[in-house]
């Protein structure tokens, strides 16, 4: 198996906010796992919170969502698209990320058409559920 491009090759974030270090495994327009490391550098930590750095549920939400779109871009059917949150569904935030964390993050695409996406996200520190939801992408 060939190593699997960088996600900056791939996705059109760029840090500050790129939140996907690395992916490990990749299903072309069905599934994909990768990994945000967490460092206690990212800047919302000194405001999110002082003196209890947390990691915001809406940038792992975000986080599922850049891995979702690697896996949509990397199907030649999508490749050049700009896929867009349409909508987030039953998300639930089970546990706290904080400074050190890696985050695990999965995800599984379910129907796509040209102009829209479902999936089912999750991440996890440690196999311990930190996040997951049902993300619905729009294609611009």
């Amino acid at each position: 198996m060939s190593p699997l491009a960088a996600p900056d090759e791939v996705l059109p974030h760029r840090p500050p906010f790129l939140f996907l270090d690395e992916v490990v495994r990749l299903e072309v327009g069905a599934s994909a796992e990768g990994r945000w490391h967490l460092t206690g550098d990212e800047d919302f930590f000194g405001g999110h919170f002082p003196g209890r750095p947390t990691l915001p549920g809406v940038l792992m939400l975000e986080a599922i969502a850049q891995l979702g779109a690697y896996a949509v871009l990397c199907d030649e059917a999508y490749a050049g698209k700009l896929p867009l949150f349409g909508g987030v569904d039953k998300a639930r935030f089970r546990r706290q990320v904080v400074p050190g964390d890696t985050l695990t993050l999965e995800i599984e695409l379910g129907r796509m058409s040209a102009r829209a996406g479902k999936g089912h996200g999750r991440a996890h520190v440690a196999g311990e559920t930190a996040c997951e939801a049902d993300l619905l992408f729009v294609f611009a």
